[in-house]
């Protein structure tokens, strides 16, 4: 089974439309989304309803949870007072503008999704997630220490688990020391469609391939191909600029960070 994985759009309408077209040409045979449709950018309503015409099996972001409970709280770990002031801006900004119906959508998104693959005598579990199992904002960074990933993939009964949140992808397979047989689990941070922050400013996805020959006890069996696709940067900084929100957030956009 062929598996079309994004997040992280966070209201960049050009963006997302760059890739669904981009997913259209590999031809998967499911597509979910792993939330935060809104914020940091002007079309949070269109993203929304993008998403919602396609009837695409989606869950709740941080940014999705604030503004689904019109929340001045996004979940976000800003590090700076500059960063704070601009995320005050940004969610206040999503929250004027967020239509009824479609807060009200973001509040029926669920905290994640489980899928089951039957391989023969083998069962292996796709888990969802946002952020963590453990939180939606919670964030797994690439080095995050491995007896730390698996005991949150191991408590979560997840065999492969993708998420999003840190706008960064990579895959990771962990080891599950001390079993009769030597086994492996798949993390797997999908990056950002509409707001990447790993230097590159194209926006990314991940196809997941989960077929006959996958096995946890098989270490590359499954395969994980993160695709990059262009888009109108230009066109996404320009509306940011053209609003009430930072001209920061533009510039984060050129430059992928």
């Amino acid at each position: 089974m062929k598996i079309a994985l994004f997040s992280d759009i966070h209201a960049n309408l050009p963006a997302l439309e760059a890739c669904f077209e981009s997913m259209a040409r590999q031809k998967p045979d499911a597509i979910y989304c792993l939330g935060d449709l809104v914020g940091y950018n002007i079309w949070p309503n269109e993203v929304i309803n993008e998403i919602r015409r396609r009837g695409i099996p989606t869950i709740a972001g941080n940014y999705d949870q604030g503004i689904g409970l019109t929340s001045n709280d996004c979940g976000c770990a800003y590090k700076t007072d500059i960063e704070k002031e601009m995320g005050a801006i940004s969610i206040s900004y999503t929250n004027s503008i967020i239509g009824e119906d479609e807060r009200n959508y973001l509040r029926t998104l669920p905290a994640h999704i489980r899928v089951e693959f039957k391989n023969g005598e083998e069962l292996i579990t796709l888990l969802l997630v946002h952020g963590s199992p453990r939180k939606i904002n919670e964030y797994l960074f690439e080095d995050r220490d491995e007896k730390s990933l698996l005991n949150i993939m191991e408590k979560a009964n997840a065999d492969i688990m993708c998420f999003g949140h840190t706008h960064k992808p990579y895959h990771r397979i962990v080891s599950a020391d001390g079993s009769a047989l030597p086994s492996f689990r798949h993390a797997i941070n999908i990056g950002s469609v509409g707001k990447p922050k790993d230097g590159d400013p194209r926006g990314g996805y991940v196809i997941l391939t989960v077929d006959e020959r996958a096995s946890i006890l098989q270490k590359d069996s499954i395969q994980v191909d993160f695709i990059r696709f262009v888009y109108d940067v230009e066109k996404a900084a320009r509306a940011i600029e053209g609003s009430v929100l930072p001209d920061g957030y533009a510039e984060m956009l050129r430059q992928g960070i």
